[in-house]
């Protein structure tokens, strides 16, 4: 039995009823909406304004990723741009530099009219793939940028352990490239306040940096949870404590959970045992939410949500 479990992945359908968060009105002004697009990728957007987390498409095999070289697949970006409807951005911000996150950030900032903005690493993204200079921008973390109807702060935290491509990116990435040219750089937290009042935290890696979050408020956080379900519960407790507990949320979204090596037009699955263990997460997840009265959810891919609507 214990073989078979190690060589499986949790069964997402057991989470069902964590799935179904309400559907954002189809009405443009009418609120803030996101669509998950698998791993960190959020598409947030007011119906005037749009910014996307990472915007990481392309999900190359784990063949390819683990022995070859990887690029950029324009093929696979143009198919999610369409079937999400997105044909303007306003800024593209990866929550970090590896490929998982940040490979395709610049490909989509350059087909939708986007800034890439993050550290000095997606500078050097950006700058490999040829985007202009006027188009990459290097944050200044913890002041707030005004982007439409929302305003976007940057706060510089830790990725989760271990990190197997550490460090900075020092020069320009051309893909294609292997796999550790995607060092971690910089791993953000970033805030999101809009002029409506609803406010969110989008914690794409499940790491975090002690007091970093200290003083900022988020009634709904979008929690990154790779490589969680392979820490020892008191890691979880402290990651909870430093994120959710730290910004107040009532709501908590659950990303970083699916298989990436899987192309998004199949139905997503969770990360296989060998790699992860969302059960053993959502243990820890569960109970404390439960005993901090905080909702706990899971996204549904393709779909535009609004989980401000179940703040009452």
């Amino acid at each position: 039995m214990g073989l078979r479990l190690r060589l499986g992945r949790p069964e997402i359908g057991r989470y069902a009823d964590r799935f179904g968060l309400p559907r954002a009105t189809g009405r443009p002004g009418d609120g803030v909406a996101v669509t998950f697009l698998g791993v960190a990728s959020l598409l947030v957007e007011d119906g005037t304004t749009a910014v996307l987390t990472d915007g990481f498409f392309s999900r190359p095999s784990l063949p390819r990723v683990a022995l070859g070289r990887i690029a950029p697949d324009a093929a696979r970006i143009d198919a999610t741009l369409g079937r999400a409807g997105i044909d303007r951005l306003e800024v593209v911000a990866p929550v970090h530099t590896h490929f998982d996150h940040a490979m395709d950030s610049a490909v989509v900032a350059r087909r939708t009219g986007a800034r890439l903005l993050g550290g000095t690493s997606v500078a050097q993204i950006g700058r490999g793939a040829g985007l202009p200079e006027d188009r990459i921008g290097v944050v200044v973390p913890a002041e707030p940028l005004q982007v439409g109807g929302f305003r976007l702060t940057w706060v510089e935290g830790e990725h989760c352990p271990p990190d197997r491509y550490p460090g900075a990116i020092t020069a320009p990435v051309v893909p294609p490239v292997r796999t550790d040219a995607y060092r971690c750089g910089e791993a953000w937290s970033i805030l999101v306040a809009h002029d409506s009042g609803r406010t969110a935290l989008v914690q794409g890696s499940a790491g975090f940096r002690p007091g970093a979050l200290a003083g900022h408020r988020a009634d709904v956080v979008y929690l990154g949870v790779g490589q969680l379900g392979v820490q020892d519960p008191a890691y979880l407790e402290e990651y909870w404590a430093e994120t959710v507990a730290t910004v107040g949320a009532r709501q908590v979204v659950l990303i970083h959970w699916d298989d990436f090596f899987r192309p998004l037009d199949r139905p997503l699955r969770a990360l296989p045992y060998l790699g992860d263990d969302l059960d053993a997460t959502m243990a820890v997840l569960t109970r404390l939410a439960q005993e901090q009265g905080v909702g706990l959810h899971f996204p549904t891919v393709w779909r535009r949500e609004d989980p401000w609507a179940l703040l009452g």
